[in-house]
């Protein structure tokens, strides 16, 4: 069992076959056999190879995090994002982080410090995502992949925050890593700020 679930119950269900329905360029989709105790059923899932999001902070002259506008073909609009992205297989996750920084704002970090990894949505993905610090920044020129279309922006930390707390963010992955890191004291507030 894996050490971060030690206090929940062993399982009463298994996955007994799996089959791929569509393979994509970076994931599958695939049918589980599953058995309980109360029988058989099957779920259809997203097998995903993981990814990265990244909380990188400017510091000059004021904390700044750097944020894209990324267009988003699920929604039909930009979407406010922290950089992210997914990883290649067998990569190491610290070193995606480092690299879909570069790829997506053109910044290369001196620091980057993991501040946790979560489930995306269990129940439509086994995708982990790695969450990430990236201070130290320095302009090397982004490197964006042909099919993105970004606009690097980005916002004083004091915002960012706020913005998460009254939920203006709505990229989940993004929201949660700035009140991780927050909550963590990663963030440098101005002074007087809650």
């Amino acid at each position: 069992m894996d050490d971060r679930n030690a206090q929940l119950s062993a399982p009463l269900h298994r996955i007994v076959s799996e089959r791929v329905l569509a393979r994509g360029h970076a994931f599958s989709f695939v049918e589980l056999q599953v058995r309980s105790p109360d029988g058989a059923y099957t779920n259809q899932i997203v097998r995903h190879p993981g990814a990265v999001t990244i909380l990188a902070l400017t510091s000059d002259p004021e904390p700044r995090v750097v944020f894209v506008e990324n267009y988003r073909a699920s929604v039909d609009r930009r979407v406010l994002e922290l950089p992210a992205g997914k990883l290649d297989e067998g990569e190491d996750p610290s070193r995606c982080a480092h690299r879909e920084l570069i790829e997506e704002t053109g910044y290369e970090a001196g620091r980057i410090e993991r501040l946790g990894e979560v489930l995306t949505s269990p129940g439509l993905t086994d995708e982990r995502m790695y969450l990430f610090l990236a201070q130290d920044l320095r302009q090397v020129g982004a490197r964006p992949e042909d099919d993105e279309d970004l606009i690097v922006r980005s916002i004083p930390v004091d915002s960012c925050l706020d913005m998460a707390r009254r939920g203006e963010i709505e990229d989940a992955k993004s929201a949660l890593t700035i009140l991780l890191a927050h909550a963590q004291g990663k963030l440098a507030l101005a002074e007087g700020a809650p």
